[in-house]
C-alpha cells in the first residue's frame, strides 16, 4: 500500500532522534552502574549482601511495570506519558546521584525503572504511529534496535570513564541534563497519539504482579541474610508465589487484562517468553560477577573493566546481524538451540575461573561463546514472540518479551547472588576449621578473601549456565520448526533488539 509522502510528519526523523536518545539513556542505565558498583558500595557503606539491589531494583521495577506502562501510554497519550517518563527519570537519577545511604540509592534505582517502564513502550508506540511508510518504518525500527543492542556496551564504557575520571555519582547524574534537553525537544517535535479502543488499566493485575515479584525477590535476599529455612524467607517466597498465581487467575477473567493470556498460551510465543525469562536469570548475574571479579580480584580500574566488556558487546551485535540473515532460511529453533548451547558452555567455562585466571586465555574466549550465542538467540526470540500475533496485541507481545527478560534478570540475579555469597561464606567457614587461629570476617587475608569471592562467582556462573541450558531445552521443546521464519524487519527489533 503506497503512502502519500505529503501526508507524512515532516518532523518524524527529529522525533526518532529524540526517542532514540531516550532509549539509549534507559539501556545505558541498565549497565552503567555495574562498573560503578564497587566504589558506590564503598562510599555508601553498602554491604556485600545488599549490593545486588542497585541492579535488581531497576530491573524489577522496569519489568513488572512495563505492561502497565504500555496500557497507560495508549489510553492517556503516548507523548504525554513519554514526557512524564523523561522528567521522572531525570528526578530519580538526581536522587540516586546525590544518595547519602544505600537505601536512598536503592529507592532511586527503583524509581528509575518505574519511569523507564512507562517511557519505553510510549516511545516505541510513537515510532509505530509516526512512521507509516513501510521502508521508512523498517529503517526507524532498525535505528531503534541498533541503539538497544549497542547501549549496553556504551553504558559499560561510559561507566568506566565517569567513575575513573569524575565520580561514580555521575553515572546517574549524567542522565539529568540528557533527559531535560530531550524533554524540551520532545515538546516541540513529537505529536500526540491516543489509542481509540480500551479504557481500563488493570490496576489490580499490576499490583498483584508487582508485589508478588517483589516478595519473591526479597525472599531470595532473606535467604542470603538468614537461611533458606528461616521463617521470614519461607513466608516471603510463599507470599510471592501465591500473589503471582492470583495474578494469573485474575488475568483470566479481567475485562482489559494487563497480560492477555492468549499471548502466552500460544506454543511458540509462550516458549519464547519462558526461554527469555531463563536467559535473563543467567545473563544479568554474569555481568555483575564479572564486574566484581575484574575490580575486586584482578584489580582492574573502572575504565579498564568497562573496556573489558567491549568485545562481548561487539560479538553480540555481530552475531545478531548474522542471525537476522539466517532466520528466514532456517527458522528460529536452530538459532535458539545452538545459541543457547554456546552461551551455556561459555558460562560453564567461566565457572572454572580462578583468582589468577588470564583475561585473554580464559575470560575472553568464554565471553565470546556467551556473546555469540546470545547474538544468535536474541533476534530469534523477538521474531518468534511477535510472529502471527494480532496487530492489536503486537505491543503487549513485545512488552511481554521485554518484561520476561527484565523480571528473569531481577529474580535470577537475586537468586544467583544469594547462592554465590552463601558459597563464599561457607568457603571461609570450612577453611577456618583447619586454622589454629580462625580469622574474623574483617581480618581475612586478601588471598583468602579473593579465593572465597571467586569460589562464590564459580557457583554463580554454574547456576547461570544451568539456566541457559534449561532455556535451550524449552526452545527445543516448544518452538516449532517453521515458527517465525518470515517476518517484517520491524518485527525483528520491536522487542528492543
Amino acid at each position: 500500500m503506497s503512502v502519500d509522502v505529503s501526508q507524512l510528519d515532516p518532523k518524524r526523523w527529529k522525533a526518532l532522534a529524540i526517542i532514540a536518545t531516550a532509549q539509549l539513556m534507559m539501556v545505558l542505565d541498565s549497565s552503567i552502574v555495574n562498573i560503578a558498583l564497587p566504589k558506590a558500595s564503598l562510599d555508601l557503606g553498602i554491604q556485600p549482601t545488599s549490593q545486588q539491589w542497585v541492579v535488581t531494583a531497576y530491573s524489577l521495577a522496569f519489568g513488572s511495570l512495563l505492561l502497565l506502562g504500555g496500557r497507560v501510554s495508549d489510553y492517556l497519550g503516548r507523548k504525554r506519558i513519554f514526557q512524564i517518563g523523561l522528567l521522572g527519570f531525570a528526578v530519580s537519577s538526581a536522587i540516586g546521584g546525590l544518595a547519602t545511604t544505600g537505601a536512598m540509592l536503592f529507592a532511586s534505582r527503583g524509581l528509575q525503572g518505574a519511569f523507564a517502564a512507562f517511557m519505553a513502550p510510549a516511545g516505541l508506540s510513537i515510532i509505530s504511529t509516526t512512521f507509516t511508510e513501510g521502508h521508512e518504518r523498517a529503517k526507524a525500527f532498525g535505528v531503534y534496535g541498533a541503539i538497544s543492542g549497542g547501549g549496553a556496551a556504551i553504558g559499560l564504557i561510559a561507566g568506566g570513564i565517569l567513575t575513573e575520571f569524575a565520580n561514580w555519582r555521575w553515572c546517574l547524574l549524567v542522565n539529568v541534563p540528557i533527559a531535560i534537553v530531550t524533554w524540551i525537544a520532545g515538546r516541540k517535535v513529537i505529536k500526540e497519539s491516543v489509542a481509540k479502543d480500551g479504557s481500563s488499566y488493570d490496576l489490580p493485575g499490576a499490583i498483584l504482579v508487582t508485589v508478588g515479584l517483589g516478595a519473591l525477590v526479597y525472599g531470595f535476599t532473606l535467604a542470603e541474610l538468614h537461611s533458606w529455612t528461616a521463617t521470614s524467607t519461607i513466608v516471603s517466597i510463599a507470599l510471592g508465589t501465591i500473589l503471582l498465581c492470583a495474578f494469573i487467575g485474575y488475568e483470566r477473567r479481567a475485562k482489559e487484562p494487563l497480560l492477555p493470556l492468549r499471548i502466552v498460551t500460544n506454543r511458540n510465543r509462550g516458549g519464547s517468553f519462558l526461554a527469555s525469562f531463563l536467559v535473563g536469570t543467567g545473563m544479568m548475574a554474569m555481568f555483575l560477577f564479572l564486574t566484581l571479579y575484574f575490580q575486586d580480584v584482578l584489580g582492574y580500574s573502572p575504565l579498564k573493566s568497562g573496556f573489558s566488556f567491549l568485545p562481548f558487546s561487539l560479538m553480540v551485535i555481530t552475531m545478531a546481524t548474522v542471525s537476522s540473515k539466517l532466520l528466514p532460511k532456517v527458522g528460529p529453533r536452530p538459532l535458539m538451540v545452538s545459541g543457547l548451547f554456546s552461551a551455556s558452555i561459555g558460562l560453564y567455562l567461566l565457572s572454572n575461573i580462578e583468582v589468577h585466571s588470564s583475561y585473554v586465555t580464559h575470560v575472553l574466549p568464554s565471553c565470546f561463546l556467551v556473546a555469540g550465542g546470545m547474538g544468535l538467540s536474541f533476534v530469534a526470540f523477538s521474531s518468534t514472540a511477535l510472529f502471527g500475533v494480532d496487530h492489536h496485541d503486537a505491543g503487549v507481545a513485545s512488552a511481554t518479551l521485554n518484561a520476561a527478560q527484565q523480571v528473569g534478570g531481577a529474580l535470577g540475579l537475586s537468586l544467583l547472588y544469594t547462592l554465590a555469597h552463601t558459597a563464599s561464606v561457607n568457603y571461609v567457614a570450612n577453611l577456618a576449621v583447619h586454622l589454629p587461629h580462625p580469622p574474623t570476617p574483617g581480618t581475612l587475608p586478601d588471598a583468602i578473601k579473593n579465593q572465597a569471592e571467586v569460589h562464590g562467582f564459580q557457583v554463580g556462573f554454574l547456576g547461570g549456565s544451568i539456566g541457559l541450558l534449561l532455556a535451550m531445552v524449552v526452545a527445543a521443546t516448544f518452538i516449532t520448526k517453521d515458527a517465525g521464519k518470515v517476518g517484517a524487519a520491524e518485527e525483528l527489533v520491536a522487542a528492543g533488539f
